[in-house]
């Protein structure tokens, strides 16, 4: 049995949750890789799944041994990168864990320039605006709006960008336009319902500081919900960061106040689990975001 082979596959089972899905990224019958993985049981002399009806999970041997065999294929990655040169392609499957929003506005738009110079290399994205357990889902990388703070994870801040209070144009010509933060007492104010979000904020000018406790009879878990409220008319959104409103900044649709104030900078983290080195896939990935909003906020 190749080691690394059975490895990969069980890593591609446990990632996939069935042996059919793994089959379909390794390109194999299922009856293969379900052969390969009772092999790699056998010569272990553990159960590595439980099997179910609808899905497979791995048991505690099982979770054990997926950290170490997928380190290992890292590594092996990483070995033949290395002996090929710094110019030999990235290959394989990278999964990336990332906010709704963010995703849907500042990374799905970018995919195509980093699939045209990573042809070899295909993505899973994984969409969730809470917190995700990244080694039970198997990410290789989790974009993160700050603050971070997982000690599960080695992070690096990758790129900040200005929190506004942002609304439609209709709700401030009904309601009228705030000229400083304690104005807000009188809006309605649609509360992201997230660590990154809630009721009180912090603006400064100058040497000046002011701290608010925004009302609002709408609270939403998610930033899609936020983005629709406030299209809407329902109110407006406190500390809410440009990425999420960039298309509609660009064509009017929403409006920014309050600009003479400032807001705490939004943080976006570039998140690897703990005790295995970042894959070059994650890193090169990371790397591209990273250039990509640099160059975004310099124009």
């Amino acid at each position: 049995m190749d080691r690394l082979a059975a490895m990969e596959a069980f890593v591609r089972v446990v990632d996939a949750g069935s042996f059919s899905g793994a089959a379909k990224q390794l390109h194999v019958g299922q009856p293969a890789v379900s052969k390969t993985i009772a092999q790699l049981e056998d010569r272990l002399g553990v159960r590595l799944l439980l099997r179910s009806t609808h899905r497979l999970t791995p048991t505690e041997a099982g979770r054990t041994f997926y950290e170490r065999a997928k380190r290992s294929i890292e590594e092996a990655e990483e070995a033949e990168l290395a002996a090929r040169g710094a110019a030999a392609a990235l290959t394989g499957r990278l999964r990336i864990s990332a906010p709704v929003t963010f995703a849907r506005l500042q990374i799905v738009p970018r995919l195509p320039t980093f699939f045209a110079e990573n042809p070899a290399l295909e993505i899973d994205l994984v969409l969730e605006d809470r917190s995700v357990d990244s080694i039970a889902a198997g990410i290789d990388v989790r974009l993160w709006m700050g603050p971070f703070a997982d000690s599960a994870q080695i992070a690096r801040k990758i790129a900040m960008c200005r929190r506004v209070v942002i609304g439609a144009p209709a709700y401030f010509d009904v309601m009228g336009v705030p000229r400083n933060p304690t104005d807000l007492l009188g809006h309605q104010t649609v509360i992201y319902d997230q660590p990154q979000g809630g009721q009180t904020w912090t603006f400064r000018q100058g040497s000046a500081e002011v701290s608010v406790t925004v009302n609002g009879r709408l609270r939403v878990s998610a930033a899609e919900g936020v983005r629709e409220a406030v299209f809407a008319g329902l109110g407006v959104s406190v500390g809410g960061s440009e990425w999420m409103f960039t298309p509609e900044l660009k064509s009017g649709a929403v409006k920014l106040v309050l600009t003479d104030w400032s807001l705490p900078p939004g943080e976006l983290w570039a998140a690897f689990p703990s005790g295995r080195q970042a894959s070059a896939k994650a890193r090169a990935f990371t790397m591209f975001m990273e250039r990509q909003l640099s160059e975004e906020a310099e124009q």
